[in-house]
C-alpha cells in the first residue's frame, strides 16, 4: 500500500470513527423524540453519509452500531421482554441492512448523478430499516402485538401505531436534509 493510499485509508477510517460517535450520540438523543411508542431514528443521516463516503461496508458498520445502540439504550425493551433473540435479530439486521443497501444504492447512481445517488440512498435507508422492522414484528411478535391492539388487528397496529409516524418523519427528515448531505459529501471527498 503506497503512502497516498494509506493516508486516504486512515482519513476514511477516522471519518468513519467520527460518524460512529455521531450515530451513538444521535440515537441516544433521538430516544427522547417519540412518535407513538418508539423513538425517531435521527441516525439515518450519518449512516447515509458514511455509506456514500466509505461504501456499503462503512454503511453496514454504522448500521450495526445504530442497532447495538438501540438495544443498549432500552429503546427495544418492550420487545426484548417478549422475544430477546427475535429482538436482537430484528434490531441488528434492520440497522446493518439499511446501511449496506444505502451504500449499494449510492454507488449504483454516484457516477451518473450525485444528487440522485444521495436522494436515493436517503430514501432507501429508512425504507429498508422500516421494512425489516415490520418483518420482525410479523415474524417474532405478531401474537403479542395482536393483544396490544385494542381491536386485535395487529396489522393495523403495526402500520398505524408502531411504524406510521416514525417512518414518515424519518423519510421526510432524510429527504429534506439531502441537499446538506450533498454539500457535506463534496466537502468531505475533497478533504479525505
Amino acid at each position: 500500500m503506497n503512502s497516498k493510499t494509506q493516508k486516504m485509508s486512515i482519513k476514511t477510517m477516522t471519518f468513519g470513527a467520527l460518524l460512529t460517535a455521531l450515530v451513538i450520540v444521535l440515537q441516544l438523543m433521538g430516544s427522547f423524540i417519540r412518535f407513538g411508542q418508539f423513538s425517531v431514528s435521527l441516525v439515518l443521516i450519518p449512516i447515509v453519509i458514511g455509506s456514500a463516503i466509505g461504501g456499503p461496508y462503512m454503511g453496514t458498520w454504522l448500521g450495526a452500531v445504530f442497532g447495538a445502540t438501540v438495544l443498549a439504550s432500552g429503546d427495544a425493551a418492550a420487545f426484548l421482554t417478549i422475544d430477546a433473540i427475535g429482538t436482537v435479530i430484528t434490531v441488528i439486521l434492520k440497522g446493518t441492512a439499511c446501511g449496506f443497501v444505502a451504500g449499494l444504492i449510492y454507488k449504483l447512481f454516484e457516477k451518473k448523478n450525485q444528487t440522485v445517488a444521495v436522494i436515493s440512498a436517503a430514501i432507501i435507508c429508512p425504507v429498508v430499516n422500516t421494512l425489516i422492522f415490520i418483518a420482525g414484528c410479523f415474524l417474532f411478535f405478531y401474537d403479542t402485538i395482536s393483544t396490544w391492539a385494542s381491536d386485535g388487528n395487529a396489522v393495523k397496529y403495526i402500520f398505524l401505531v408502531l411504524v406510521g409516524g416514525n417512518f414518515l418523519f424519518e423519510l421526510a427528515f432524510n429527504i429534506i436534509l439531502s441537499p446538506t448531505i450533498i454539500k457535506l459529501l463534496n466537502y468531505t471527498k475533497k478533504n479525505i
